[in-house]
């Protein structure tokens, strides 16, 4: 199943991000009379705002690494081949940093702290069924189960951050999706060369 999802994605999710997301971002709620990002406290110039393209990326992006990291923190624990167990600590950092400078960038734009894709399996999204499944495996089977999980979610979150980078239309939320995919295909070769090597 969870490699029919991936199969799908590569087609779906430049559409899902254009349409299906900012839909499902809509649901959420009615919006705000006035958005922190429009107007600043100070009263200076106001900031650009962004399209839904901008919004439904920082809101899917947000929830995909938070639940990479809970899969990343149970390999510290987990994984049995050493050079595996280094990378996936090494990729929490990353992931980590990332989720900084995305809800930094959520703030800006005066999006809500919520997750409004809560209870949602978006394709590359590690799900509670994953994080359970990755509680029972163990050895060999468990390096095997972060490695596919892992690497979904590296190669989703590229391909919905490079139709940011074509149909977004703010700036800083295009430069961090442009340093999103830069770090993702970096990312995927280290994973790649390690899989290579057995892990």
């Amino acid at each position: 199943m969870k490699a029919a999802r991936g199969a799908a994605a590569s087609l779906l999710l430049p559409l899902l991000l254009v349409t299906g997301l900012t839909s499902c971002s809509a649901s959420a709620g009615p919006e705000p009379a006035s958005r922190p990002s429009a107007v600043p406290a100070s009263g200076g110039t106001p900031a650009p705002s962004g399209d839904p393209t901008d919004s439904a990326w920082v809101q899917l992006m947000i929830p995909m690494d938070e639940q990479a990291v809970s899969l990343l923190a149970l390999a510290a624990k987990k994984a049995t081949d050493p050079q595996l167990r280094s990378w996936a600590t090494g990729l929490r950092t990353a992931q980590d940093a990332e989720l900084t400078a995305l809800r930094g960038l959520r703030d800006r734009m005066g999006l809500p702290a919520t997750d409004v894709h809560a209870g949602h399996n978006m394709p590359g999204m590690v799900t509670a069924e994953d994080l359970a499944q990755a509680g029972t495996a163990e050895g060999a089977p468990f390096d095997r189960f972060l490695v596919v999980q892992i690497r979904d979610h590296l190669r989703q979150s590229a391909q919905v951050s490079r139709s940011e980078i074509t149909a977004g239309s703010r700036t800083d939320a295009k430069e961090r999706a442009k340093a999103l995919v830069t770090a993702r295909e970096g990312q995927l070769a280290v994973m790649d060369a390690l899989a290579g090597n057995g892990s």
